[in-house]
């Protein structure tokens, strides 16, 4: 917790825990959701909330830079997904049906009432599950370089590269030549280095191992909230050709938004544009509500 933050934790119903801010308007807190403890930056004030679900090897301190670009009116709730940065480091529980009711009983615990779902990466796959249940208060979806709902194999030297014990390498070698069109800080790039190490075993396996090979094509179809996804123009893991496919034609009504000259990194490489987006998609829905 930085200096500008105090927190107060309180008990809710079916145990779970909230914090109370005491200073400012940003805090960190951790909530008891779905049998474990998750750790939450929720800062700002608004009708409208966004919560953000991160990727594979990141933490709530990946979504900083859109957040700082964000307009004031809005309450960003960001999420360190299970088994990443200050949540608890499960050995199991990572299929997308439990990332999903983690997120979920955050949502809860906060009591959010309106609110937009944004994911990077897995995180996309994972705010995709979660939004096929139409849950109470979902205002819209944003899938940022997300997984596409359709099974995909990781190649296995990758995989094993994912879940091995040299993670600096890896994810050093990653950003320079799978995951970036632009360059990105060296500030950055340590930030996704610590990250990735402080993950766990289990969560850095799973992705490769189990998440990504789930099919979950026809749950998205349930999906009935106004959906944006926003894609690199030069995105390897990801690209816009395989989401044109896998993705778009899957969600009724999804709009595709490219991004020029822009990798797989998107929230690190043009957080600018991308704080733009979801403001320009947010005011079309509270024009709506």
């Amino acid at each position: 917790m930085d200096n500008s933050t105090a927190v107060e934790s309180v008990f809710l119903d079916g145990g779970r825990k909230r914090a109370v801010q005491t200073l400012e308007n940003r805090f960190s807190m951790n909530i008891a959701s779905n049998g474990i403890r998750l750790h939450v930056a929720d800062q700002g004030k608004g009708a409208l909330a966004i919560v953000f679900l991160h990727g594979w090897g990141a933490s709530t301190r990946t979504w900083e830079h859109v957040i700082a670009a964000l307009p004031p009116g809005y309450r960003t709730v960001a999420i360190d997904q299970r088994g990443w940065g200050l949540s608890q480091h499960p050995t199991s529980g990572y299929s997308l049906a439990e990332l999903a009711d983690d997120a979920e009983g955050v949502i809860e615990a906060l009591g959010l009432k309106r609110y937009i779902l944004v994911g990077h990466s897995m995180g996309g796959k994972t705010v995709q599950f979660l939004a096929s249940r139409r849950p109470k208060g979902l205002a819209g979806l944003v899938l940022l370089a997300s997984a596409p709902p359709s099974p995909f194999t990781v190649p296995e030297e990758l995989r094993l590269m994912m879940s091995g014990p040299h993670v600096r390498e890896f994810v050093t070698m990653a950003v320079e030549k799978m995951l970036t069109s632009k360059p990105i800080s060296h500030e950055d790039v340590e930030l996704l280095v610590a990250d990735a190490i402080r993950g766990s075993p289990a969560a850095r396996a799973a992705w490769g191992g189990q998440t990504s090979l789930e099919d979950i094509t026809e749950a998205v179809g349930h999906i009935d909230a106004p959906t944006l996804v926003i894609s690199g123009e030069h995105d390897k893991i990801d690209p816009v050709e395989a989401l044109k496919r896998e993705l778009l034609p899957r969600i009724p009504g999804a709009v595709l938004q490219v991004l020029p000259d822009v990798g797989h990194l998107s929230l690190l490489e043009a957080p600018k544009e991308i704080a733009r987006h979801l403001d320009t998609f947010a005011k079309g829905l509270q024009s709506k509500h």
